[in-house]
């Protein structure tokens, strides 16, 4: 089994866990107080890395990087959308700076799938 191909079930859990996530966090902005910004931003967050989730759970075979990109991408959205969820709900977050290290593996995540492009996948 590929490196990609290994993880397309994990990226399937959690295009659907982040999907989930996402909507049920922008309903408790909606009706959320003073920092409600911030659950707002984790469920776009949430919202949008879920169908790259599953994109690159589809499209594993066909991209080289999938793998490692969204391992990032997964793992990214988790601190970052953890991070600002904890902030609001427990007035701490996850760790010091994981909001920022989850940003940026968000960001090297879609560089990986920009890199995919110039190398061709075995089919």
């Amino acid at each position: 089994m590929s490196f990609n191909r290994r993880f397309v079930p994990l990226f399937y859990a959690f295009a659907g866990l982040f999907g989930f996530a996402g909507v049920a966090l922008a309903a408790a902005a909606a009706h959320g107080g003073g920092d409600a910004h911030l659950v707002a931003s984790a469920s776009t967050m949430c919202l949008v890395h879920a169908p790259a989730l599953l994109a690159l759970a589809i499209g594993a075979e066909r991209l080289k990087t999938a793998g490692i990109a969204g391992l990032l991408i997964g793992i990214g959205t988790l601190l970052f959308s953890g991070d600002l969820v904890m902030s609001r709900y427990a007035g701490l977050g996850l760790f010091p700076m994981a909001a920022p290290t989850g940003g940026f593996a968000m960001m090297f995540g879609w560089l990986a799938v920009a890199i995919g492009a110039f190398f061709r996948a075995r089919t």
